[in-house]
């Protein structure tokens, strides 16, 4: 169980990152009007694949018998709110007859303020390393 701690706490730094380079090229792209292509399909659904990894290591810590406390409903709604958002904006851009940029930048960047408001509800901090135990 101690892996699993270690690995879902340590991926959150890749959610992390990928969304924020994310962030950066969609609103790149936006701001300087570039034409889509398909590095945009690409760049949302490593970010989205990563924060779908990140649930299921969660989730397989709490089945493996991670200790439940309250504080972790806020945690869970929130990370699955985070997917929704991300998953939602980005599969209505790439159906969209003309994909643009401003979905996914508000699907990611809504997505990563639900992460971050989501580390905060089980009392931790962004980047900062805790203890297993809880």
């Amino acid at each position: 169980m101690r892996m699993l701690f270690y690995a879902h706490s340590g991926l959150r730094y890749l959610v992390l990152l990928m969304g924020l380079v994310a962030v950066a090229y969609f609103a790149f792209g936006l701001a300087t009007k570039r034409p889509v292509d398909k590095s945009v399909r690409i760049i949302g659904s490593s970010f989205a694949g990563l924060l779908d990894t990140q649930i299921l290591l969660g989730i397989l810590l709490l089945g493996a018998g991670w200790p439940f406390y309250p504080a972790l409903w806020g945690h869970l709604v929130m990370m699955l709110a985070a997917a929704g958002l991300a998953h939602a904006l980005l599969v209505i851009n790439r159906k969209r007859p003309n994909p643009g940029y401003l979905l996914p930048l508000i699907g990611v960047g809504g997505a990563l303020v639900l992460v971050l408001g989501g580390i905060l509800a089980i009392g931790r901090s962004v980047m900062g390393t805790t203890s297993i135990g809880g």
